[in-house]
């Protein structure tokens, strides 16, 4: 199916779109759950025709929003997948994933269904992939500082911790909104995730993160503005923030010793538990002989001080020179076009 990205100049950023001729099959996926009323407003009227199949994931919600788009819409594109249990927005996804790998699709774009994601920059997350620059496209809400300042505070602030806890977890330091939920993949690069291992509720997004960092695809940012309307987050943050906590140590070891050990040795690899372990034996060290010389009332002699000091300092060197290293790891090889060569596409 050949089909042409149409010229557009995009409501918000007032940039033009490229224009490019491609020969393929573009799916978006939209997880469904208390948002039908956003979808059937709009959304999917505003999808161009780029788009070939659009599958709306009803994730077992109570207002039946599935039924409702199946009901109201009269776009041929669509596809209405329903689930019998609640999978959370990781499960609707990943629904949507299949459903486009099993016909063929090429490029699956993920779009909300709570009208915050203008779905006229779909050209610009699938132009990087089918360009073979990247494997998986995420929004960046922070390109426009004038759009930064319109967020809502909170969500500002909770959104710069979740993001620099995912750069640390994925490795992927390159992303200034890693947490960001407009994304686009390559299918040939969507085959090769283990489906069955990936988080399926709000721990979604930085899960693929990891998941991608350890199949060493490319990812990159593609500015863009968020609409906040109406909607209600289903998100609790009081609920998730232990969660998030220990899957992001989680995968944050997984990463160190899938890329450090298991897969490769490098200077990387002496670095950071040598540089852990100096720095926690200088404030260890350094802790103990202050309490003992104020419980004594004496001062701490200038030896056992430079004791506790150089293994703190080296310990700081040589971690930071871990995340230099580890910074500069980050995947620049796009594996999606390899996989195309193999696979005669």
């Amino acid at each position: 199916m050949e089909v042409r990205l149409r010229d557009r100049l995009a409501p918000e950023t007032g940039a033009i779109m490229v224009i490019m001729n491609v020969n393929q099959k573009i799916a978006v996926v939209i997880p469904s759950y208390k948002v039908q009323s956003h979808i059937l407003l709009g959304l999917i009227k505003a999808i161009g025709p780029e788009v070939c199949r659009i599958y709306v994931v009803d994730d077992c919600c109570p207002l039946g929003s599935g039924s409702s788009v199946k009901e109201n819409n009269n776009d041929a594109r669509v596809v209405v997948i329903r689930h019998d249990e609640n999978q959370g927005v990781g499960g609707a996804v990943m629904s949507g994933y299949l459903a486009a790998i099993d016909e063929g699709m090429d490029v699956i774009v993920k779009v909300d269904g709570d009208g915050q994601m203008d779905p006229t920059l779909i050209p610009e997350f699938v132009r990087p992939i089918i360009d073979g620059e990247a494997d998986y496209t995420k929004g960046n809400r922070f390109f426009d500082w004038e759009a930064v300042k319109a967020m809502p505070r909170v969500r500002l602030f909770g959104n710069a911790v979740l993001s620099f806890m995912t750069k640390l977890s994925s490795g992927y330091w390159n992303l200034f909104d890693p947490s960001n939920g407009y994304t686009a993949i390559d299918a040939n690069v969507a085959r090769l995730l283990p489906f069955k291992k990936i988080s399926k509720r709000y721990f979604f997004e930085t899960d693929m993160m990891f998941r991608l960092n350890t199949l060493n695809a490319v990812v990159l940012d593609v500015p863009m503005n968020a609409k906040y309307g109406d909607e209600v987050s289903n998100l609790k943050i009081t609920k998730i923030v232990g969660e998030f906590m220990t899957k992001h140590l989680r995968n944050f070891l997984k990463r160190l010793f899938y890329r450090y050990y298991l897969r490769d040795l490098s200077l990387a690899s002496i670095e950071l538990p040598l540089g852990v372990m100096l720095f926690l034996f200088g404030t260890i060290f350094g802790a103990y002989h202050w309490i003992v010389s104020s419980r004594g009332d004496v001062l701490t002699p200038t030896g056992t001080i430079m004791l506790a000091a150089l293994p703190i300092l080296m310990g700081l060197q040589l971690v930071l020179a871990f995340l230099g290293s580890d910074i500069s790891s980050v995947p620049v090889r796009p594996i999606g076009r390899r996989l195309r060569g193999r696979s005669g596409q």
